[in-house]
């Protein structure tokens, strides 16, 4: 069946879902996102990349600041839609708005629900060490990602992967699933979440970057995997501040006190931890590039 297609988002995330809708046998009609805002050091007004990928496809964007107004509501049921895809759009959607398209709203959302309800289901996931995510295709409803279930893909985390890894395996998969969700939509029943489950992924928050000594090993190489490339890891050593980009945990224990600069070689800097000891693979120095630890032993004596 082709359906006619509101589109609803705003980040990168999105733009894989877009795309593929854009380029199926359905009919994106319209797209929503949110106004443009200022970013980079001009702070010149930008485009998201939803709106961005919208244009170039000559697809009509429009981007209300809430969908709470009646104008507002009228506006988007006037395009007599089938169906509403939501992804990462960021404005709350009224009931009228819920209840406007034909077969509802459908939100792609990135965690095996009721797992990581709320805005940053990626790197809660990583941070908590899941060994899987997933997307989940959910019919809307008036609640926080609440809706009954449509479709599940899961998607195993690699001990590798950072926020950004994640978030392309992700979006990626995301694109799949709402093309197999419209495909099977007559027949599909939605499964009600099982509340005792449900845990919220709060939405990032730049403390949270300032990396503690005192945890764990394992837990300070998660952080630092999940902040990568947002808000990215940072710590003090040897008096200097810096950004940590990759890091292992490593089971072993020096017996020197937390935070405590072990050793340095050209595989890594080694600092004791709480429990266990982690070893820094690449780092960045205030305003400078991210560099190998071999790179940065050349240009310092530290450990030396």
């Amino acid at each position: 069946m082709n359906y006619k297609i509101i589109f609803a988002g705003t980040p990168d995330f999105a733009v894989p879902a877009l795309q593929t809708l854009i380029d199926s046998e359905h009919t994106v009609c319209a797209v929503y996102s949110p106004p443009d805002r200022p970013a980079g050091r001009g702070r010149k007004l930008q485009a998201s990349p939803v709106k961005q990928c919208a244009l170039r496809a000559k697809i009509p964007v429009f981007q209300p600041t809430s969908l709470k107004s009646i104008e507002a509501q009228q506006a988007l049921a006037a395009w007599n839609a089938d169906l509403m895809v939501v992804a990462a759009y960021g404005l709350i959607l009224p009931p009228a708005v819920l209840a406007a398209p034909r077969f509802g709203c459908l939100n792609i959302h990135a965690s095996l629900l009721p797992r990581w309800r709320g805005a940053a289901p990626i790197h809660r996931a990583l941070l908590a060490g899941d060994d899987e995510t997933g997307i989940t295709v959910m019919q809307m409803d008036a609640g926080l990602d609440t809706g009954g279930m449509l479709l599940k893909q899961r998607c195993p985390i690699a001990p590798d992967d950072t926020g950004q890894s994640l978030h392309d395996k992700l979006a990626a998969l995301g694109a799949h699933s709402i093309v197999q969700a419209l495909a099977q939509l007559p027949d599909l029943k939605p499964e009600k979440q099982d509340e005792t489950a449900a845990c919220y992924a709060h939405k990032l928050q730049k403390t949270e970057a300032l990396l503690d000594w005192q945890q764990p090993a394992r837990v300070l190489a998660r952080q630092i995997r999940a902040f990568n490339p947002w808000p990215v890891a940072q710590t003090a050593l040897n008096g200097l501040t810096f950004r940590l980009w990759q890091a292992k945990a490593l089971a072993e224990n020096s017996g020197q006190a937390a935070g405590k600069l072990v050793r340095a070689d050209k595989t890594g800097l080694y600092v004791q931890t709480g429990e266990g000891v982690l070893c820094i693979q690449r780092l960045q120095q205030a305003s400078g590039k991210v560099i190998s630890i071999s790179d940065f032993l050349n240009a310092h004596q530290i450990g030396k």
